[in-house]
């Protein structure tokens, strides 16, 4: 069975911030970031509980994977896979990171 993934509003904010973040030195590894966590997503539908299950949280729903030296951070629920944030991976997350 394959999931859905849908991106929160969150994640998406956060993916282009990281783009722009990037861009002012090199477009080129910009576009290499951004598109290794677009490919770890479109993985997603398929092996939804590959990823490890988030420390911080210790809930076997609520997972991350790491695309160069940031975390994506996703939900299980059902037959969907929410993207909910995508972030520095040395950076401390709390519950409104994923909100």
């Amino acid at each position: 069975m394959a999931y859905r993934v849908v991106w929160s509003p969150k994640a998406l904010e956060d993916l282009e911030a990281i783009a722009t973040y990037i861009s002012r030195d090199s477009a080129s590894y910009a576009a290499a970031v951004v598109n290794k966590i677009l490919d770890i997503t479109r993985k997603l539908s398929h092996f939804p509980f590959a990823g490890r299950i988030v420390p911080e949280f210790g809930e076997d729903t609520i997972r991350e994977q790491f695309a160069y030296s940031y975390r994506i951070i996703y939900r299980v629920n059902n037959e969907a896979v929410t993207v909910a944030a995508v972030i520095y991976g040395k950076r401390l997350l709390d519950k409104l990171d994923t909100a």
